[in-house]
């Protein structure tokens, strides 16, 4: 929209001293001559900017001119509050529903007609995150450092971190920080600490990595699967895998191919699908599941 283009425009011209016309028209992919005729419509509208000739010039506001530098469509607007909402759906304070009342005139609770995200960042677990976000989220803001009992996958262990970043990832909060007993920067899912505290010195600030969230790093895959669902679960297999892992045979059974990453959390997942799912390979798979059959069977069998 031309709106935004303009408002776009004036933003460049309040954060560089000078630029020109096509460094504009290459910045908002337009031509030279639709930059003249924008800059002709901000001046109109009361925005002093000059044009300077020759070597060194180009097009600037006028020295001395001073005005807002906080430029907001209202379709910025909408980003921002659906941003506010999403971190509101996690606080444990106001504070975030207090800023949105700051932001945007009448009551933050309310959901206008014009807005058309709404992010919602809180888990099932909302009782349990809620005082640990807050709790991290104090101890990052001063420096102090955090000890909690960890509930791996290997082990159960305690850990003191210098906690640096709060991390919403994979449909899960983690906090990544530096371990005291790893002597390294580790990623911790909160749903898996417990009995967390939150110390008195305050640390001295590290040169801090960005994380690898990428998804080959967290779940590198290794195991390859091959399995046959019945079509009554398919739904399930699309929302976990998407749409393009599978292909269906004549009966519409759904012949799935993929990578897990972790053996005994591939075990749970299928066990979860009861005799939904037939496992072709791989054979260890099929031997623990016959297993784990017998040991149920084992159980409940009278």
């Amino acid at each position: 929209m031309k709106i935004d283009r303009l408002i776009g425009i004036l933003s460049v011209l309040l954060r560089q001293e000078v630029t020109t016309a096509p460094k504009l028209a290459e910045i908002f992919e337009v031509s030279r001559r639709t930059i003249n005729r924008d800059i002709e419509d901000l001046c109109r509208a009361g925005i002093p900017i000059q044009t300077i000739q020759g070597t060194g010039g180009g097009i600037r506001i006028m020295e001395g001119y001073a005005m807002d530098r906080t430029l907001l469509t209202s379709k910025d607007m909408q980003m921002i509050m659906a941003g506010l909402r999403s971190l509101d759906s996690v606080s444990g304070s106001q504070y975030y529903g207090q800023l949105m009342e700051k932001i945007k005139p009448g009551s933050s609770d309310l959901i206008s007609g014009r807005d058309f995200i709404l992010i919602d960042l809180s888990s099932w677990y909302r009782e349990a995150i809620e005082p640990k976000l807050s709790l991290i989220q104090t101890a990052i803001e001063q420096r102090h450092e955090i000890s909690f009992d960890y509930y791996a996958p290997d082990k159960e262990s305690h850990r003191t971190i210098e906690p640096y970043f709060l991390i919403f990832k994979w449909s899960s909060w983690y906090v990544y920080g530096w371990c005291k007993t790893r002597e390294d920067f580790r990623l911790f899912k909160l749903n898996r600490m417990a009995e967390i505290s939150c110390g008195q010195a305050v640390y001295e600030v590290r040169k801090v990595p960005a994380p690898d969230l990428s998804v080959k790093k967290r779940f590198p895959g290794g195991i390859y699967v091959e399995a046959v669902f019945t079509p009554d679960v398919k739904w399930r297999v699309v929302e976990e895998y998407g749409p393009y892992c599978f292909t269906e045979d004549k009966a519409g059974n759904i012949c799935f191919k993929g990578e897990y990453t972790d053996f005994e959390s591939l075990v749970s997942w299928m066990l979860t699908f009861g005799d939904k799912v037939t496992v072709t390979e791989p054979k260890k798979l099929r031997d623990e599941l016959f297993k784990r059959a017998g040991n149920i069977v084992k159980k409940y069998g009278g």
